[in-house]
């Protein structure tokens, strides 16, 4: 009797993020993120563009905190649809951006404020969630 058995040496399916189409449409409608952060909290997108407002402009706390916060939202909402803490999570998929641009903005504004550990853990998160996202 054979029984087909997933590969288990191999990685984990990519976990693709539901969308948050209320956010999103008010983003892209150019609502204030900050108006959408409060509306639809759970939205990595909004803290996204937040954080990177922030960090143009020269307001690296405010850009970390902000990027902060969507990165663990978007931690709390990969847990939720079957992410075990590793395995791919594809830039390609429009809704995993937020969560993406979240932890980028934490690598660069940890990188401005010497917290070096942190730059890196989130670099390697980035390579590890889409190779082609870090360097």
């Amino acid at each position: 009797m054979s029984h087909a058995h997933p590969n288990l040496l191999g990685e984990p399916p990519a976990t693709l993020l539901p969308g948050d189409p209320g956010a999103e449409a008010a983003l892209a409608a150019g609502t204030d993120p900050a108006e959408v952060a409060a509306a639809h909290p759970r939205a990595s997108a909004a803290w996204a563009a937040l954080a990177e407002a922030a960090l143009d402009g020269g307001r690296t706390i405010e850009a970390y905190a902000y990027a902060r916060t969507g990165y663990h939202r978007g931690l709390d909402a990969l847990r939720r649809n079957g992410w075990k803490g590793y395995g791919p999570v594809p830039w390609s998929h429009e809704p995993n951006r937020g969560f993406l641009r979240c932890v980028t903005v934490l690598a660069r504004a940890a990188e401005v404020i010497g917290e070096t550990d942190e730059q890196e853990r989130c670099t390697q998160l980035l390579h590890d969630c889409d190779p082609t996202l870090a360097p």
